[in-house]
């Protein structure tokens, strides 16, 4: 055989390597030549693999072949095929091979001759693709594509074939195939690696599955899906569940904490906006439609509470919530509005269980606090104490502890009692003095009954009664100090 192109010639137009290139003198009628208008009742007529019509014979060689079949002196499993070369042009990379161009850069003139029979070989990464190779050439006479491309194994092994040929019609119809269906996690993997060997157009589809148009289409969806889940009306719990789920499992902390930051922040700012609509009402009208207005104020924040409550909850878990601390410890003026509205016979025949949801939010992150989930600074923790106790204190002395509800609200009350004395004690102890007389409606008739108080107590005693510990040219001498009783 002799060979036609050079390696240099082969790469700068686009030809293989992997093909070599040969003449052979036959009697057989070329193909290649026929005329346009004479293909069609010709091809009709050709099949795969005619010895007596074929003027291309494809030589497929696997490296790596089992010693039973390979051949001694190349090491390689052939396979040959007669093919037709005017069916092998549909694919660019055979076109660009017969060419006039090339017949004249790289065969004898002999080779333009009629009775012309193209040899030529192409190595085949392995024994296994030997099938697909032959199957992707049957499709070129068959056209087959939609019986053939069943399984998206079966696009996948065809794919890499065309694409290597510039078999367009081929490429298209495995791009069609899996664009359209379902994808295992191994198959996805598959198609991520195939994406990069097609061009813009062919793999536009296939990248609109794999890859996002918007930088922001992740936080997006979080935003979306803990929307859906504080604001959804049906099977509100399984939704819940599992969007708190996503959020657990999700990889990036910092995208979670911006996503529910915002959701934080425009439920914060719902219920603050609906309690100042109630407390200080800028409407005129007949007392029975201000009065339903005000109603579904209550109503807003209520249901905008148990928002703002499960989003605190999310954060704590995920350990993401040291802005939601900092903007609570930022509500002055909205605690005014709730010591207010709390002494409010509508708002406790209409809405009791909104001091409770609120409550619940500051208790929640109250046990974060002390617990040291949450670090924040002294200014953070004294705000927080300084603006939430009053509420605590307004609560404890409108809610009755009788009744539907009694021993749920007591168990609060006595949650928050605890979590704020323990967050006082963090303090400075002129902020604690301060704080602590704010306290003293936390306590009982028996002393026994409310422990965590006279703690609080005799532990700043304890403390205030040190001098001036550490602190040089102060005297550390201690002066007397009371306690008050031991618990």
């Amino acid at each position: 055989m002799m060979q036609a192109l050079s390696k240099r010639q082969r790469v700068s137009s686009g030809i293989s390597d992997k093909t070599d290139v040969s003449y052979l003198s036959n009697s057989k009628t070329s193909l290649s030549n026929l005329e346009d208008d004479e293909k069609p009742r010709k091809l009709e007529k050709l099949s795969f693999d005619d010895k007596d019509t074929g003027d291309v014979m494809l030589q497929l060689a696997a490296k790596h072949a089992d010693e039973l079949h390979f051949s001694s002196e190349q090491g390689e499993l052939e396979i040959e095929v007669h093919l037709h070369s005017v069916i092998l042009s549909q694919c660019r990379y055979f076109a660009a091979l017969f060419s006039d161009r090339w017949q004249e850069k790289g065969l004898s003139d002999e080779a333009n001759d009629d009775h012309s029979h193209f040899a030529l070989k192409m190595c085949v990464p392995s024994i296994q693709a030997l099938g697909t190779y032959m199957c992707t050439l049957q499709l070129l006479y068959t056209k087959d594509f939609s019986e053939v491309i069943v399984e998206v194994q079966t696009a996948l092994s065809i794919l890499p074939v065309a694409v290597e040929l510039l078999f367009e019609e081929c490429i298209t119809a495995c791009v069609r195939f899996l664009e359209a269906v379902p994808w295992s996690k191994e198959e996805e993997a598959e198609i991520k690696q195939l994406v990069c060997l097609l061009q813009l157009q062919e793999s536009e589809k296939l990248l609109a599955r794999l890859s996002p148009v918007k930088n922001s289409a992740v936080e997006d969806m979080l935003n979306e899906l803990v929307y859906a889940a504080t604001h959804s009306h049906q099977n509100a719990a399984s939704v819940k569940a599992f969007v708190a789920k996503i959020l657990s499992t999700f990889p990036s902390r910092d995208t979670v904490r911006l996503v529910l930051n915002r959701a934080f922040v425009n439920s914060l700012k719902t219920v603050k906006d609906s309690v100042e609509e109630y407390t200080s009402p800028n409407v005129r009208g007949r007392y029975d439609e201000i009065e339903a207005m005000q109603r579904q104020n209550l109503h807003t924040a209520v249901v905008s509470g148990r928002h703002l409550l499960w989003l605190v909850e999310r954060m704590i878990e995920l350990r993401v919530a040291e802005t939601a601390v900092q903007a609570w410890s930022e509500q002055r003026a909205f605690t005014a509005n709730l010591q207010g509205a709390c002494s409010d016979d509508m708002w406790r025949n209409n809405v009791p269980g909104l001091p409770a949801v609120l409550l619940r939010c500051t208790c929640r992150l109250l046990n974060a606090m002390v617990a040291g989930s949450i670090l924040t600074s002294q200014n953070v923790r004294k705000r927080l104490a300084r603006d939430w106790l009053p509420v605590l204190v307004t609560s404890r002395e409108n809610v009755s502890y009788s009744g539907l509800g009694a021993s749920c609200n007591k168990q609060l009350h006595k949650e928050l009692e605890v979590g704020f004395l323990q967050l006082i004690m963090t303090l400075p102890i002129t902020d604690a003095q301060e704080l602590l007389q704010q306290c003293l409606s936390f306590a009982t008739r028996s002393i026994e009954d409310c422990p965590h108080l006279v703690s609080a107590f005799n532990t700043w005693f304890q403390r205030a009664g040190q001098g001036n510990l550490g602190r040089p040219g102060k005297s550390n001498e201690k002066e007397a100090c009371p306690k008050i009783c031991n618990v």
